[in-house]
């Protein structure tokens, strides 16, 4: 299997750094072959601009997605893009690794999502969901946060985990045409033990020992909507 791996912490000591070691090292031990994008030690640069673009289809006015399409047409989009590109398709699994920061992803990564979610190549028309570029692969998202577990529930202070992560896992990875698989949470991780890390980190190993037999989450099909997107069998 091919693993792109996809890292977005600024702390090289941090945990979260240490789950991304711990994917490369755990896949790399059962055979896979693995690329990373560590995004802070890259440098990567997350705003997206019209220096993306080597050529344009406009110079007088930038429509970002549009300008994406031709870049991506007439292979000149900047390089740091078009090497990300050739990881994200090289790849059958994508695994992301980071903190949760504001309800939310870094914006590092936010801005690497921005720039390589090129779109004529990873969306566009009637390609997302099932039909999105990024169709026959899987992606795991592995993250850290400092709330505890219980402030995430339906009664949860902060309300459930799972819709503070919809734009993400949803809106963003399943929106690409990627089969999303659970997510896997570590809790409270600044203020619990050594002990207790150890065990988050075992934990992790496992999940990426057993990635293969994940089930991927629920989400919408374009077979279930007619061409309009409304959706086929309401019941009236």
């Amino acid at each position: 299997m091919k693993i792109f791996v996809v890292h977005a912490h600024p702390e090289p000591k941090s945990f979260c750094t240490a789950m991304k070691s711990a994917a490369v090292e755990t896949f790399e031990r059962q055979g896979h072959e693995v690329q990373v994008s560590d995004l802070y030690a890259m440098g990567f640069q997350p705003v997206a601009s019209q220096a993306d673009f080597g050529d344009r289809a406009n110079p007088d006015y930038c429509v970002y997605a549009l300008e994406q399409r031709h870049g991506a047409t007439t292979g000149t989009l900047s390089a740091d893009i078009r090497a990300e590109l050739d990881k994200l398709f090289w790849c059958d699994l994508v695994v992301f690794v980071f903190p949760l920061f504001w309800y939310s992803t870094p914006a590092i990564l936010k801005g690497w999502i921005d720039r390589v979610f090129v779109s004529g190549r990873v969306y566009g028309g009637k390609r997302f969901y099932d039909r999105g570029g990024l169709a026959g692969r899987r992606a795991l998202v592995g993250l850290t946060l400092g709330g505890q577990e219980h402030m995430f529930g339906p009664q949860g202070i902060h309300g459930p985990i799972e819709d503070m992560l919809k734009p993400f896992l949803q809106g963003t990875l399943a929106y690409a045409g990627l089969q999303v698989l659970p997510p896997f949470i570590g809790w409270h991780v600044p203020y619990v033990t050594d002990e207790a890390r150890h065990q988050l980190m075992a934990a992790w190993e496992h999940r990426l020992r057993s990635v293969q037999d994940d089930v991927p989450l629920r989400f919408p099909s374009l077979a279930d909507y007619d061409d309009q997107l409304h959706p086929l069998n309401v019941a009236m």
